[in-house]
């Protein structure tokens, strides 16, 4: 019997609140961000609904926090990739730049709960800082990659910005299913674009 299917279930209290974390960005991927609810939340879980006030001050901050946790597995799944290329710094720099249009950061479903943050980040200034966190990160990595393989270059910012955007267009029109490109063209998009702003 899964947890969703199960009445109530007991666990150690930190799993309860990373259940509680997963079962908020399930939610996001199945109901969008108007479908999330403390009780939807919950239930999704199989916890009591009066469980997710004892761990969080209400869904925004489980929102927030399950913003985090997903950016951080995003995080730990590029770092994977970059270990995977070897030395060579031109392609660690790409496969970081790339590791989002190959499984699992490809899935249809880590697409759509991130949907459901960037649609938050506007109108819900916690989810919005958890937003700019990540995104500092994820660019403050290519900025250190592109000092490994340029580490004469006068500025890596703007290049950082533009392969983030880059990365992301791409990424959205894979995930939105139909787009008139592979991932391999992807890849070879990014490769020629990182050639062109450094080679």
């Amino acid at each position: 019997m899964t947890a969703r299917q199960s009445s109530f279930t007991r666990a150690a209290p930190d799993e309860r609140r990373q259940s509680l974390i997963e079962a908020t960005a399930r939610c996001l991927a199945e109901r969008g961000a108007s479908g999330v609810s403390v009780r939807t939340i919950c239930a999704e879980a199989g916890v009591s609904p009066g469980l997710l006030r004892h761990y969080f001050s209400g869904v925004s901050e489980a929102i927030a926090e399950s913003y985090r946790w997903t950016g951080e597995r995003v995080a730990a799944l590029a770092q994977a990739a970059v270990a995977a290329a070897g030395p060579d710094p031109r392609a660690r720099l790409l496969a970081y730049c790339t590791a989002s249009f190959r499984p699992p950061l490809s899935d249809p479903s880590l697409f759509a709960t991130w949907l459901g943050f960037w649609s938050l980040t506007r109108t819900d200034p916690a989810i919005a800082r958890v937003h700019d966190e990540l995104y500092a990160e994820f660019r403050a990595g290519i900025e250190r990659l592109i000092a490994e393989w340029k580490p004469g270059l006068a500025g890596t910012r703007l290049p950082a910005v533009a392969l983030t955007a880059l990365i992301d267009g791409l990424w959205l029109e894979l995930s939105l299913g139909d787009a008139p490109f592979t991932a391999e063209e992807a890849e070879k998009l990014a490769e020629t674009w990182l050639d062109a702003l450094l080679g």
